[in-house]
């Protein structure tokens, strides 16, 4: 199918624009930035030293302008919600950056009201789309590794103090909460994706002597999947100086460990292959140390999505998923219980 192009408007230009903004350049023939939108000149001049994208400072413009079919919404969780009301009533198509909402309630009316409305929505879940996890995804459609018995998932990153210094980082009222929904719901999403959704899980999650926070910097938890393979999740902010999250998978046949950019398969028959480069992850004192090759994945996806008729690849239905899973993870270390998801 030949593609079209599509117009794009930015709202929002803090810390997560870089790589979309890098992503957009190497696609401009196919996606020209129409519109970026912040409210702060401070911003706006800061992004003008580095891109040259034509820049507004308040939304009106990019709801009016019948050029752009296509919203790129990176703002902080709390302001997603009524941005995204107006955006559908525009009639634009949305790729928001994560978490979708503070709670799994907020992020539900909006993937509601997209459907409702028939506009694409689409999340940067931009893991899924490096080279070695796309490797591991086909590997297992191949059932290259058999049947799935154990999953772990483990994110040793740092954050430190002076990140959640910044007035409503790590807050309920802002982001929703801590490591789960900022950090490691990235991790979640591809587990989810690769091994399939959580059955039931066990759960403890506070905040270490490291930080001083609202929400959670650690949480550790065992895992039940729906098709009966076993699991473990550690994800944290205080693991200095941060290390790459790690992926692993036990199958009948053979296991996966996805760390860093690069995956390393051992099979039973005592084969080994290994797939692609380490990269830096984002996982230090720098959140944004990786390279926007993933995030031109996303877009790439995206607007075929568009092109073709379909969902992208992670859609409403995927983030609602694991926002669900981020909720039993907390509920059951609050609760001191195991806690059942029950759409599995």
């Amino acid at each position: 199918m030949q593609s079209t192009t599509h117009g794009i408007g930015i709202i929002g230009l803090g810390m997560a624009i870089e790589p979309h903004a890098r992503a957009l350049e190497d696609l401009a023939g196919r996606a020209p930035v129409i519109a970026a939108c912040a409210p702060s000149a401070e911003r706006r001049a800061q992004f003008a030293e580095r891109h040259a994208f034509p820049l507004v400072d308040e939304v009106a413009p990019i709801l009016e302008d019948p050029r752009i079919d296509t919203v790129l919404l990176a703002t902080p969780p709390n302001a997603r919600l009524d941005l995204v009301k107006a955006l559908v009533a525009a009639g634009k198509n949305i790729l928001m950056e994560k978490p979708a909402g503070r709670t799994t309630r907020e992020a539900a009316r909006i993937v509601e009201m997209c459907e409702l409305a028939g506009v694409t929505l689409g999340f940067v879940f931009q893991h899924r789309f490096r080279e070695a996890s796309l490797e591991l995804a086909r590997r297992l459609h191949d059932d290259a590794l058999g049947r799935i018995e154990m999953v772990h998932l483990t994110v040793p990153w740092w954050r430190p103090q002076r990140y959640y210094d910044e007035p409503g980082r790590g807050s309920y009222e802002r982001d929703g909460g801590g490591v789960l929904i900022s950090q490691a719901i990235h991790g979640l999403d591809l587990m989810l994706a690769l091994a399939g959704p959580v059955a039931e899980v066990a759960a403890i999650a506070g905040t270490t002597g490291l930080h001083r926070m609202e929400s959670e910097d650690f949480v550790g938890a065992g895992l039940s999947f729906g098709n009966g393979a076993l699991g473990a999740l550690m994800a944290t902010t205080a693991r200095y100086p941060g290390f790459p999250e790690r992926l692993e998978i036990a199958g009948s046949k053979g296991g996966a460990r996805l760390e860093a950019g690069r995956l390393a398969l051992h099979f039973l028959d005592g084969r080994f292959e290994q797939f692609g480069e380490e990269t830096s992850t984002g996982g230090g004192a720098d959140p944004m140390a990786f390279p926007h090759d993933w995030h031109r994945g996303v877009w790439e996806d995206f607007l075929d999505a568009l092109d073709e008729g379909r969902a992208p690849a992670a859609g409403g239905r995927d983030v609602l998923r694991v926002h669900r899973l981020i909720d039993a993870l907390m509920r059951s270390s609050k609760e001191r219980r195991h806690v059942e998801l029950k759409e599995v």
